[in-house]
């Protein structure tokens, strides 16, 4: 048994190494700079791990995710990894759940660098996802040490999944939301970067959506553009013209979800890069969309294909430029891999043709 373990993974990390399959696009393969595991399999400090999250700081790239026996479970925590000369330092465990005495399990957690900041840490502890309340610590020296863990007011329970923005006025703006008599997305604001909070309206109360887990687009002029997970097997949207204080109704976009967590960004260059799973019904295949306005996308990348479950996306992009993206490889490994968004050129409509093209997807 110890030596299948071993072979296993062996082949594991072989096979991390290689390009993705499933695409016949050159493009998409050039575009892949590196594939790694966060930890060997020999190395896994837990049985399970899940919802792995990703920043740049001044000190290099950190990594946080949860694990433990299995999801829910009271063991599981916060799970802390460095990279250092392009090497993930051994995980450390920085965060443990408790209430009333009794170990609790934590979920989601999410890391945000400010600019010229700490870097923060939001997380969640308590017995489910319809009970848990929302927990942060700070970082100010590239996550190598924290502070003690400072409860969020009631009500407030920091970012979901996927990481805050910073917005023009000075907004830190967290994508949240709720399953507790039904799922429902809201957002939450700070004016002084963490220290306090408002919450909004739920958006999803009147809506035929049920939706959760916000990424966030920043764009200009106040605007900000959401995308959600939810249960109907579509991923939907929502908008705001007023620096996130109020928002759109959720409406269906042409992209499917197999209730599974997604994540995008704002490229240096304009365009959007999404990260989700390409099916109505698996977390598998793992791909990458680009769009130039959020609405028309076009895949750029398969990263995973195959049995999975490949899930959880998190994507940053560092100042050096490239793209990087981290996701649960299977409940047992945190993958990370980097692409180079300068290859994806070819994924800009250039003609009418390409424009159509362009909007199935092709």
């Amino acid at each position: 048994m110890r030596i299948s373990k071993v072979i296993a993974g062996i082949l594991m990390l072989f096979f991390a190494g290689m390009p993705a399959a499933g695409s016949r696009d050159t493009e998409p393969r050039r575009a892949m700079r590196q594939a790694e595991f966060v930890f060997s399999p020999e190395q896994s400090p837990t049985e399970k791990c899940h919802a792995p999250t990703i920043a740049e700081t001044p000190q290099g790239l950190v990594t946080a995710w949860y694990g433990g026996s299995r999801e829910g479970h009271p063991d599981t925590g916060i799970w802390v990894s460095l990279q250092t000369e392009g090497k993930w330092s051994v995980p450390v465990e920085i965060a443990r759940g408790e209430r009333n005495g009794r170990r609790m399990p934590c979920w989601n957690p999410v890391l945000a660098q400010l600019p010229d900041g700490p870097l923060l840490l939001f997380y969640k502890t308590g017995p489910s996802p319809k009970r848990w309340r929302g927990m942060m610590k700070r970082s100010y020296d590239g996550g190598l040490s924290w502070t003690d863990a400072e409860p969020l007011p009631d009500g407030i329970y920091g970012p979901a999944k996927n990481k805050p923005v910073l917005l023009d006025d000075g907004t830190l703006l967290c994508g949240g939301s709720t399953e507790a008599g039904g799922w429902k997305v809201h957002f939450e604001r700070s004016p002084d970067r963490g220290k306090t909070w408002t919450r909004t309206e739920p958006i999803g109360a009147r809506s035929r959506f049920d939706a959760i887990q916000p990424a966030l687009f920043p764009l200009h002029d106040g605007q900000v553009q959401a995308l959600c997970r939810s249960r109907q097997r579509v991923i939907v949207e929502t908008r705001s013209f007023d620096y996130g204080k109020t928002w759109t109704p959720l409406i269906a976009t042409s992209l499917p979800n197999p209730n599974s967590g997604i994540d995008g960004m704002v490229l240096a260059d304009g365009r959007r890069v999404l990260v989700y799973n390409d099916s109505r019904r698996r977390r598998t295949p793992l791909v990458v969309a680009l769009s130039p306005d959020g609405v028309r996308w076009r895949k750029a990348a398969v990263l995973e294909v195959g049995r999975g479950p490949f899930s959880y996306p998190a994507v940053i992009q560092t100042k050096e430029g490239f793209v990087h993206i981290t996701y649960t490889y299977q409940r047992r490994m945190i993958k990370h891999v980097v692409l180079d968004p300068s290859e994806w050129d070819a994924f800009l409509p250039s003609s009418a043709k390409e424009e159509e093209r362009f909007k199935k997807g092709k």
